[in-house]
Formats: structure tokens, C-alpha cells, sequence
């Protein structure tokens, strides 16, 4: 079965930070046919704040169900977030998915840091809370060492929703392999932490990230419409789908910011550089099981900390004042991540203007990617996926920021999905993207931004 002209249709699952989707992709062009959204939301009840897998199962049966009334659905293709990871014992869950941005871990911190492996190994940076799936499990096993030891698997978040689809456990090294510690990305195999652990022992077998895990269970399927033995694929760790049609298509050196509530710059064809751990740089594994330097930071959660639901809606004179009287906003909004973490935001001058701010925003946002592009010595054009896609303004002092062209994709309102949907259509459409130059007017600005920030303290 598929859709109009032969073309297979594919439902992914899209797990974000702030809202959970069901996308229905045309395997052809990749475009959209469909989506349906809901906020994700944690849970603050039990014993700490948690993945409320309820809400979100509820959440993909009915999507499922109504996109299966609009048409056929030939595939079911998982992408989520990283830092997350589900401790399973037999048919449930062994304990609440914890949610990465509780502070818990934080208690323990000194006992893990003695035990994880360095950043040679894993490529793997220290961050806060649970960024770490290291550190989770840390102090889950230490909190709760009965529930914890009756974990029969463990499975990081794409591939807990395809167990859930199929009843088929399986790991996958595109989310294995970022920032969990867990991982060795230059032998492929699980950290030497991993192994003292005896955590190693919970990972079921490793599958490509474009495996049928087997088909839907029937009665998932008699649940939501879509046929029997619809297949379900392993699924892909967000920034990774976000990367893989560039991966397939595009030949190196170049680098892709995926956008979300993270944003994350993947650099492939990198000058060899020595990462920098302390400022949120690490290396992830791509679909093809190849290590990729990446930098990231919130600037989607910082976007919506200032503009607070507002429109933001700019003008040209707007853009003139934030030009002549040297508007700017200073790092870091989300403290505890990014190239500059630890620092308190500031404003030089208070915009006078919502449009003020936003013009600002967009280029504070712009010159955080670039310094993150920097770390990571990227080369080549810079391509931009996600909601900063539509953002001229972030994209042009994108493009200024790192004297290179940024071209900013088209037709899909998430690369992830994208991504997700090409691990079963092997089809890459010709791409449409717009080309951002350098702005001759915004250098000044983005050097003395970056003037600014080398000279706080």
C-alpha cells in the first residue's frame, strides 16, 4: 500500500524536548502530507520528575489512528532527543524515564566524576543534571538499587518507542553515542565504564538505525488502523536525522545546525581541532557509525526565555537602531550549556523596541551557532535545519559570523522528520534551500559581539 503515485508514506514518531509529533512524510519528495503535535510536558509526581510515557503513548495511538483515516501509512519511523534512557524489566519499565534537566544527579556528582571515563574515550563532555545518561544511571542505581536491579535492558529513547511499537529490543549508536558516556566512538563498543557497570550487559544487540525492527503488534495495529505488518524501523537519535540526508547527498567538508529547543552543530570534513569538553563541544556518532564533532547550546529555549510569547515582528528601522546604537545581547541565557557556560546574559543597551529585541535575538543566536561552528573547526557551507531555517535575520549574521554561506533548508518544518522518514524511503529529493551571503553591514557588529564576550569576566 502506498500513497498517490506509488510513493510510500511514512509516520514518524518525533520526540522533542518541549513538543512530541507524529509526522506523516511523502517518501518521495520528503515533504509533509501531515502533522499532529502535542506539548511534552514532564511529569513532577513519584520520585522525581519524569517522561510522562503515558501521555506520550496516548498521544501517538491517536495520531496514528486519525492519519490513517487521511490515507495509507507504509512505515512507522522513530526519532527523539538525546540524554534519555529507559530502564526496562521484563514488559514495563523498571523506573520513571528520567527527565534530563532534573538536578538530581548533580548530588552525586563527585562519586561519578572518580568512575567516568575521560573525553579521549568517549567523547563524551561533563555536563549537568542528567545530559549525562552516565550520571543517571549513577544515581538511579545508588537512589533505587531494587528497582534498578531488576532492569532486565536498557534503551535509549527512539529505541524504547520502537520496543514499545514491536516488542523488539535493540540498541542503536546514534544515541548510544551522544554525550551518555557510555560509548567509544572510535572502537565502536560500549565505554569502559559501561563495562565496570556491568551496564553493558542491559544493551540489546546493536541494529542500524534504518532496520525493520519487526512489524507493528496486531493489536496496535487493530488499535490505530494502519495495516498488519506495518513495519516499524529502529529509529535515530534527532540531530543525526537532521544530518543524514546531507550525509547521503552532499559531499564534504560542510556542517549541518540542527535546530529545536537545541541547537546542535554537526561538523563534517572538520579542521582537525582539540575539542574544548568545558564549553559544551563532544563528538557524536552519525547513522553511518562515524564520529562527528558537534557543539550545541539551548537556542531554542533561550529564543523563548526573551521573547516571552511575543511577536517580535521587526522593522527596517528597527534593524538600523540595533546597528547604530551597538544593541546586544551577551551569552549565555541557559547558563548551564553552550560555548559559554556559566556566564550571566546581559544586555549592552535595553532595546526600545519588541522589534528591537527580536532583530538582537536572532543575532545573538546567529553569532552563538557561528562560535559553536568555530570550536568544531567547520568548513564549508553551513546548512540549517529547523525552525531557524525561517529566521532571516539569525541566518544573515549566520553567514557573516563565519564568512561562509549558509543555506537554509526548504519545504519541512523539522530536518528531524526528514531524516527520520529517509531511513525507509532511500530517496533524497533535489534540495531546495535559500543562500544566505555574508552581510557587509553586520560585520562590525559581529566583531565587536565577539569583543565583548572575550573581554567579560
Amino acid at each position: 500500500m502506498s500513497g498517490a503515485g506509488g510513493a510510500p508514506r511514512i509516520a514518524v514518531l518525533d520526540i522533542g524536548k518541549t513538543n512530541v509529533k507524529v509526522v506523516l512524510v511523502d517518501g518521495d519528495t520528503l515533504h509533509e502530507v501531515a502533522v499532529r503535535r502535542s506539548p511534552n510536558r514532564p511529569r513532577t509526581d513519584g520520585p522525581y520528575p519524569h517522561a510522562d510515557v503515558t501521555a506520550q503513548w496516548d498521544f501517538f495511538l491517536a495520531a496514528l489512528r486519525d492519519l490513517a483515516t487521511e490515507g495509507p501509512v507504509d512505515a512507522v519511523s522513530i526519532t527523539a532527543h538525546g540524554a534519555t534512557a529507559a530502564l526496562v524489566a521484563g514488559d514495563d519499565l523498571a523506573l520513571p524515564v528520567l527527565d534530563y534537566e532534573f538536578d538530581g544527579p548533580d548530588s552525586l556528582a563527585a562519586d561519578y566524576d572518580a568512575e567516568r571515563p575521560p573525553f579521549a574515550e568517549t567523547g563524551s563532555a561533563r555536563l549537568p543534571h542528567g545530559l549525562n545518561v552516565g550520571a543517571q544511571l549513577h544515581w538511579l542505581d545508588q537512589r533505587f538499587p531494587e528497582a534498578f536491579a531488576r532492569a532486565t535492558a536498557l534503551l535509549m529513547w527512539p529505541q524504547y518507542w520502537s520496543w514499545r511499537l514491536t516488542g523488539v529490543l535493540a540498541s542503536e549508536v546514534t544515541s548510544l553515542g551522544c554525550h551518555t558516556d557510555l560509548w567509544d566512538p572510535w572502537n565502536a563498543r560500549p565505554s569502559s565504564l559501561a563495562v565496570a557497570r556491568s551496564w553493558d550487559r542491559l544493551l540489546p544487540p546493536l541494529r542500524r538505525a534504518g532496520d525493520v525492527l519487526g512489524p507493528i503488534r496486531p493489536e496496535l495495529a487493530a488499535a490505530t488502523g494502519l495495516p498488519n505488518g506495518t513495519p516499524v524501523l529502529c529509529g535515530i537519535h534527532d540531530s543525526n536525522a537532521s544530518l543524514l540526508p546531507h550525509l547521503l547527498g552532499r559531499e564534504s567538508p560542510f556542517s549541518v545546525v540542527s535546530t529545536g529547543t537545541w541547537v546542535v552543530c554537526m561538523a563534517v570534513g572538520a579542521q582537525p581541532r582539540t575539542l574544548d569538553p568545558a564549553r559544551d563541544v563532544l563528538v557524536n556518532v552519525n547513522a553511518l557509525g562515524d564520529p562527528v564533532p558537534s557543539a550545541r547550546f539551548m537556542g531554542g529555549r533561550e529564543y523563548e526565555t526573551i521573547r516571552q510569547g511575543r511577536s517580535l515582528a521587526a522593522t527596517d528601522e528597527d534593524r538600523a537602531a540595533v546597528l547604530r546604537d551597538g544593541i546586544m545581547l551577551l551569552p549565555s541565557v541557559e547558563r548551564g550549556s553552550g560555548p559559554f557556560p556559566g556566564r550571566a546574559s546581559r544586555w549592552t543597551h535595553d532595546p526600545a523596541t519588541e522589534g528591537q529585541t527580536g532583530v538582537a535575538l536572532s543575532w545573538y543566536l546567529g553569532l552563538m551557532t557561528a562560535t559553536c561552528l568555530d570550536l568544531i573547526g567547520a568548513q564549508g557551507d553551513v546548512v540549517v535545519e529547523g525552525p531557524f531555517a525561517a529566521n532571516p535575520e539569525f541566518l544573515s549574521m549566520l553567514a557573516t559570523a563565519t564568512g561562509r554561506p549558509v543555506l537554509a533548508s526548504e519545504g519541512n518544518a523539522s530536518g528531524t522528520s526528514t531524516g527520520a522518514a529517509l531511513l525507509r524511503s532511500g530517496h533524497r529529493p533535489p534540495e531546495a534551500a535559500r543562500r544566505h551571503e555574508p552581510d557587509p553591514q553586520l560585520r562590525a557588529y559581529a566583531d565587536r559581539w565577539s569583543l565583548k564576550v572575550v573581554g567579560a569576566t
